[in-house]
């Protein structure tokens, strides 16, 4: 690479273009007293993260969240490197060689798993692939879903869970007026399931969904909602001392569907607790589901904690998918908590055996695990971004030799020769808003990196 010492610019590398990383970056350029440079990698041709592919179709006000992280990737000093892949493309010894510090933004991407048997038989899916699948991911765009039983089991008590069930049970015309996958939406409108039960382990008080997201669920056309009886009277005169407004408020909306008589609908979501699953059941794919019975106990710090009882729950099922949480996975050359399945860190600062690892950075999930919403990344990034800023004033950033623009793009590109830029992904978003427009939808996705990449390198 061509070395230009009249370019001594503070480069930081943000690897992730989801809400951490856009986050991270605005933070970088407007709450810095030094001018920062920026180049936002991200893996895929199309940025946003799991904007774009994990916000439910349904969901266009989420989404709107993108025109910030576009205000951001259309500043004079943030350059937009698509389709470059940590680990494949670029490593970090590239990174540090050409960047003052680095911060991963890679969230964590794998779901977690429960452990037991029956969990690989065929029609038993990740909540994570399902999700993926219907945003139109790339990776999870040749992946088949079985809808041809009449009930699913959705094991987890969170927004993910509430997302699958809700995905489950939208009609052809709900569904057909958003930017759901034009192949989900085939096989969505022709599934037969009129039955999904979602199961936490704990009670109400102790589930993970957000207000909007439970109260959402008696808004479906030709979908019932309710709550099971039996298990809210379980968990009824049992406080949870680490109750807070939102669950309060769950706690009454579920009492509120318990109470309602149900039947005037053809599909119905019903939602259950108490229950851990110990089994699936089939000789070949899912036919059934056992669960353990549990009551909740104080832990010594005074939490509720789910514990089993002797009573067992067989539930016959087509289709079972896990909604339990995502992991983080170790990324080349990037220290990695395998107990907390994060990037190993202390307060966004990334350590190894020595300590801190002077210019490298993490946020977002990747730094603290699957917690809160798209907004919690914004503090966060703030966060972590002010320990830079510290070691910026403090001289314990890396000191690359200065290289200009043109010679660090050249040398991204000679590795990433694919590498989509920021006009790259404007083209890729016009286009399909337009083929969006033609079909009365807010927009039609590609699905492919070959249907991505023809569009962005397309000459104007």
């Amino acid at each position: 690479m061509s070395v230009d010492s009249g370019d001594a610019k503070i480069r930081v590398a943000v690897i992730g273009s989801g809400p951490a990383g856009s986050y991270a970056a605005g933070h970088l350029l407007r709450h810095s007293a030094t001018e920062l440079h920026v180049d936002l990698f991200e893996r895929l041709p199309t940025p946003w993260g799991l904007v774009r592919a994990g916000v439910a179709p349904d969901h266009p006000k989420i989404k709107s969240v993108t025109r910030v992280y576009e205000k951001t990737a259309e500043h004079a000093r943030l350059r937009y490197f698509g389709n470059v892949e940590f680990g494949r493309d670029l490593t970090v010894e590239d990174l540090r060689a050409h960047y003052n510090a680095i911060i991963y933004a890679v969230g964590t991407p794998i779901d977690r798993e429960l452990g037991i048997p029956g969990e690989t038989l065929e029609r038993s899916y990740a909540a994570t692939d399902f999700v993926g699948w219907y945003n139109a991911h790339p990776d999870f765009a040749e992946h088949e879903f079985d809808l041809r039983g009449e009930r699913a089991v959705v094991i987890g008590a969170g927004n993910v869970a509430l997302d699958v069930a809700r995905m489950l049970m939208l009609s052809e015309r709900e569904l057909a007026c958003t930017d759901v996958a034009d192949h989900a939406l085939a096989v969505l409108a022709r599934s037969n399931i009129r039955e999904v039960l979602v199961v936490g382990r704990r009670g109400p008080q102790q589930a993970a969904f957000t207000n909007p997201e439970l109260l959402e669920l008696a808004e479906l056309a030709e979908a019932e909602v309710a709550v099971s009886r039996e298990d809210i009277a379980l968990c009824d005169g049992i406080e949870d001392p680490g109750i807070d407004a939102i669950a309060r408020r769950n706690d009454k909306i579920m009492h509120d569907y318990a109470a309602l008589a149900g039947g005037e609908k053809a599909r119905r979501i019903e939602l259950r607790f108490l229950l851990s699953p110990i089994e699936i059941h089939g000789t070949n794919a899912v036919e059934a589901v056992t669960f353990a019975r549990n009551e909740l106990v104080a832990s010594d710090d005074g939490s509720l904690r789910a514990r089993a009882t002797a009573e067992r729950l067989t539930i016959p099922a087509h289709t079972v998918f896990r909604a339990i949480g995502y992991r983080g996975t170790p990324l080349p050359g990037v220290p990695f908590d395998e107990a907390r399945a994060v990037i190993a860190n202390a307060g966004g600062r990334v350590t190894d055996e020595q300590g801190a690892r002077h210019g490298e950075y993490v946020v977002g999930w990747a730094k603290r695990g699957p917690s809160g919403v798209i907004g919690t990344n914004k503090k966060d990034a703030a966060d972590t971004v002010e320990r830079l800023l510290e070691d910026l004033g403090g001289g314990r950033l890396l000191s690359p030799a200065p290289v200009s623009d043109a010679a660090l793009a050249t040398y991204i590109h000679d590795r990433a020769p694919h590498a989509v830029d920021y006009a790259g992904w404007v083209r890729i978003d016009r286009h399909e808003l337009a083929l969006g427009a033609a079909s009365g939808r807010p927009r039609v996705k590609l699905t492919t990196i070959a249907e991505l990449l023809a569009i962005a390198e397309r000459e104007q």
